[in-house]
């Protein structure tokens, strides 16, 4: 069975209290309920992962390089923007790594435009709240074949 992790970053543990404009009222634990199931659908394994430490989100990334994961969904917040101890640790990955956002963050600040991320993942999906989850997972999926 291929296994997938993913990783849920800074504030992320607020989700369901946090501006409900942009991110809704579903809650973390909601999210990985829907990710299990569509995990269970596709015939393949979740582990999930939220942490507000960057070094903790690094040391994890390191594990799953170690596990030999088959594709990483990660979801690192405000990390997104300015974060290369993370992007240095995603380099180190040599299997699919998908960047999203429930939010679209091109349509917000100027500073969330950025993904210092974005030329080292296989792609990014944003705007579509919970379901950016679900269609990250089904691209990773589908990348690791």
């Amino acid at each position: 069975m291929k296994k997938f992790l993913m990783l849920h970053g800074v504030n992320h543990s607020m989700f369901g209290k946090r501006d409900p404009k942009q991110y809704g009222t579903i809650t973390l634990e909601q999210i990985n309920g829907k990710l299990q199931a569509l995990a269970k659908e596709l015939g393949v394994e979740v582990t999930v992962f939220q942490t507000d430490s960057e070094g903790e989100m690094c040391q994890r990334i390191h594990q799953a390089y170690k596990d030999k994961v088959d594709g990483v969904l990660i979801n690192a917040g405000a990390w997104t923007h300015y974060s290369y101890a993370i992007r240095d640790a995603l380099a180190i990955l040599t299997v699919p790594v998908v960047e999203l956002h429930m939010s679209n963050i091109h349509a917000r600040e100027e500073f969330r435009h950025k993904s210092v991320f974005a030329g080292i993942i296989l792609g990014q999906i944003s705007g579509f709240g919970v379901d950016s989850y679900l269609l990250a997972l089904r691209a990773a999926v589908s990348a690791a074949g």
